[in-house]
């Protein structure tokens, strides 16, 4: 596996000058273009590390820019995300991962906001870089519980996560996912073959959360994934 990302770096530096070049022209249109090669490395990752990923419920993904809300497990969550859901979209990620070499090149093309939990005040301005990202349309992907989980008990909702549709007026698209902690933290970090099950739940609506409110919406939302999370459990 490291080889494999080393070396898959490396073979995307090519490809990552093109799409700076897309990137310039500050076009949605392009992100399909532009996240050709992250999507692949994301679908090999799985593929080397021994993952099944078994996604249902893309039906339920709109068109245009959305916000993608959902748990958080661990490390596998984001080449899982980037492989199972067809439409581009960007990460909200912490502040440390802009300091890897190419990794962050890739992010910023992609559309990724950096969050520095540990400022206020850049904290702020990356959410407001969100938003501005969904107004321009493209979709963005938040974990409101702002740790990994480790698929034990999720953690608290945060429903000031969800500002970035509010502010934006676009559609919330919450998913559930199941077993990527399995592959890795809870085996002492090192790869364990599994299955990760990635399921995409209803839409909800900007009409819908401003009338409900955001904090009733991020409750609904955590609700509606551990409802999810049990069935799978229950037909394992």
């Amino acid at each position: 596996m490291f080889f494999y990302l080393c070396g898959y770096l490396l073979y995307s530096l090519p490809s990552l000058a093109k799409a700076k070049k897309l990137h310039a022209e500050n076009n949605a249109k392009n992100d399909e273009k532009i996240q050709v090669v992250p999507k692949k490395w994301a679908a090999g990752f799985l593929k080397h590390s021994g993952c099944t990923l078994e996604v249902s419920g893309l039906e339920n993904i709109p068109d245009g820019p959305v916000l993608f809300v959902g748990n958080h497990e661990g490390d596998f969550d984001v080449p899982v995300l980037m492989a199972g859901i067809p439409k581009p979209f960007g990460f909200i990620s912490k502040i440390e991962v802009k300091k890897i070499p190419i990794v962050a090149g890739w992010m910023e093309m992609m559309n990724c906001v950096f969050l520095d939990r540990s400022d206020r005040r850049a904290a702020i301005q990356s959410i407001r870089d969100g938003i501005k990202k969904l107004k321009n349309g493209h979709s963005v992907l938040i974990f409101p519980e702002g740790t990994r989980n480790r698929g034990k008990e999720l953690g608290e909702f945060k429903a000031g996560s969800l500002r970035l549709a509010k502010d934006s007026k676009v559609p919330i698209v919450p998913f559930m996912i199941q077993g990527s902690a399995d592959m890795f933290e809870n085996n002492q970090n090192r790869i364990k073959p599994g299955t990760v099950k990635l399921v995409i739940l209803p839409a909800i609506s900007a009409e819908y959360y401003e009338e409900a409110g955001m904090e009733q919406v991020a409750n609904q939302i955590k609700a509606a994934i551990n409802e999810e999370r049990d069935q799978h459990v229950k037909g394992a």
